[in-house]
């Protein structure tokens, strides 16, 4: 029997769009679309959006809506013998949730930090050095932070006061003030940066066009990589969110505006940014920063920028930094409901029993990233989990759903409830291009990562903290799904 339900459609919409809107929108995007061609980028990042995450995220919201269940359910409803895909996904978000929350951290640190500039001088010493207390490699982990370790703590509070209230109460409650919020202040961030000298030069770099780039296949695969882990679509997110879904909810209208607002957002917000880096790049006589992409974009390039601001450096600061943190609560908040309704699903239990022990152990592994080594171990775990996990799990997901499933009543039932319908392109794409690319992706990865090390690590730091990671994850989420169901009639509901 469904027991949760989302209170209204706007509810779900915001749930589901903060789930996709994360800390990659914010760093990820502009990045991804100033290395590969500009504005031409934009040609295969719709491209992407439409042959393969508006499909997708049709699909998982079909699927979770049809089974009522996490992944783990939703797949063992479909064919028992799947059972471990959802688990392998569900655990795939256990080990991003490990690490995400102390990004999220990192953030709250920095609110702080604005309102004194504290990182004023030299900002990737200051982060590096002074903040994070980095050691010389993973396996030396020196002391904990601390003040790191409060703000992991209260993330997870967050997180536990979302989850224990449930999804009416709780999640959707949280995301109807995080995404107005976040959008609001991500506007004003816009506003100041569009305003500032040098702002032209920083959007001309983001968005002028090399379109001899596009004849380059690693530019489409870092489209449809970009479409493809920013939807939050391959770890059971949105199967789960979907399951919460009311019998006459609109589906494809539902995954339609959850991506496109999505991708709105990662352009607003790779206008937000590269207004800013225009600035820090007039600052310095027309000299590129050195740091563009992932955490040291957020936390060292950004920070520099907003040193030198003119006027309103203390409120940009500040501003940036609670949207980083909204981003990443709302994220973080829906990683951790897919592991709490797939043991919930399983074990039969009270939700609210899995959310404490939940919150508790994963907020015991989580404090390992709160040590001198832990940007490392997040470095090579997000790395190999992202692009093993979950790109391995999504293509086995539309080989499974594709080929050894009726296709056509997923599309169906889809298509019964929404008032705009789904034809043969859908089937097409879920078939054929989406497997092509994804395949073509993990070829190149592992051909990538066998030739050498990622990020120049040693060959047994990478072993053990990042294929090990990855493919415990499989094996775990076998183990688990051959354990009997505590209520097996939740198979034929």
């Amino acid at each position: 029997m469904q027991k949760e339900q989302w209170g209204s459609r706007v509810g779900f919409i915001l749930a589901a769009v903060g789930s996709a809107i994360g800390l990659g929108n914010i760093w990820r995007f502009p990045y991804q679309a100033f290395d590969n061609g500009g504005g031409a980028f934009l040609i295969p990042y719709f491209i992407a959006l439409i042959t393969a995450g508006i499909p997708i995220i049709i699909m998982e919201f079909s699927m979770g809506h049809k089974m009522k269940g996490g992944a783990p359910l939703t797949f063992a409803k479909m064919n028992r013998k799947f059972e471990w895909l959802g688990w392998w996904q569900a655990l795939i978000s256990f080990v991003i949730a490990s690490y995400y929350v102390v990004i999220i951290g990192w953030a709250i640190n920095y609110f702080f930090f604005s309102f004194t500039l504290a990182w004023s001088g030299e900002p990737v010493n200051f982060f590096v050095g002074e903040f994070l207390g980095l050691t010389d490699g993973p396996f030396q982990l020196g002391g904990m932070n601390w003040s790191i370790v409060a703000t992991v703590v209260v993330a997870w509070l967050v997180s536990f006061v979302a989850l224990y209230a449930g999804v009416k109460n709780g999640i959707e409650r949280a995301n109807k003030i995080f995404m107005p919020l976040l959008i609001f202040m991500l506007l004003i961030i816009l506003v100041r940066g569009l305003t500032l000298p040098g702002a032209a030069d920083g959007l001309e770099m983001l968005f002028r066009p090399d379109f001899s780039q596009i004849m380059d296949a690693g530019v489409w695969v870092a489209a449809y990589g970009q479409i493809f882990f920013t939807l939050s679509i391959a770890f059971a997110i949105m199967i789960t969110y979907s399951s919460y879904l009311p019998d006459d909810a609109d589906i494809v209208n539902n995954g339609f505006m959850t991506a496109l607002l999505n991708s709105g957002f990662s352009i607003v917000a790779g206008i937000a940014v590269f207004s800013i880096v225009g600035y820090l790049m007039n600052q310095a006589g027309g000299e590129l920063p050195d740091n563009l992409s992932g955490v040291f974009l957020a936390f060292a390039t950004i920070p520099a920028a907003i040193n030198q601001l003119p006027t309103m450096s203390v409120l940009v600061g500040l501003l940036f930094f609670l949207a980083l943190t909204f981003a990443g609560l709302s994220s973080f908040i829906s990683i951790n409901e897919v592991v709490v309704r797939s043991l919930s699903d399983k074990l039969n239990a009270p939700r609210k029993k899995v959310v404490i022990w939940y919150t508790v152990i994963a907020g015991v592994i989580s404090l390992i990233y709160t040590t001198g080594g832990g940007l490392y171990i997040l470095d090579i775990a997000d790395y190999f989990i992202n692009q093993f996990g979950v790109a391995i799990s999504g293509l086995a997901e539309v080989i499974i759903i594709g080929y050894m499933f009726k296709l056509a009543d997923v599309r169906e039932h889809a298509n019964a409830t929404s008032d705009f319908q789904v034809g043969g392109w859908w089937n097409f794409m879920i078939k054929i291009v989406t497997p092509i690319v994804l395949g073509i992706s993990v070829i190149q990865n592992f051909i990538n990562n066998f030739t050498e090390n990622y990020g120049g690590y040693a060959t047994m730091q990478v072993i053990l903290l990042g294929w090990l990671v990855a493919a415990l994850a499989v094996i775990i989420g076998i183990a688990i799904s051959r354990a009997k169901w505590s209520d097996e009639s939740m198979l034929s509901e």
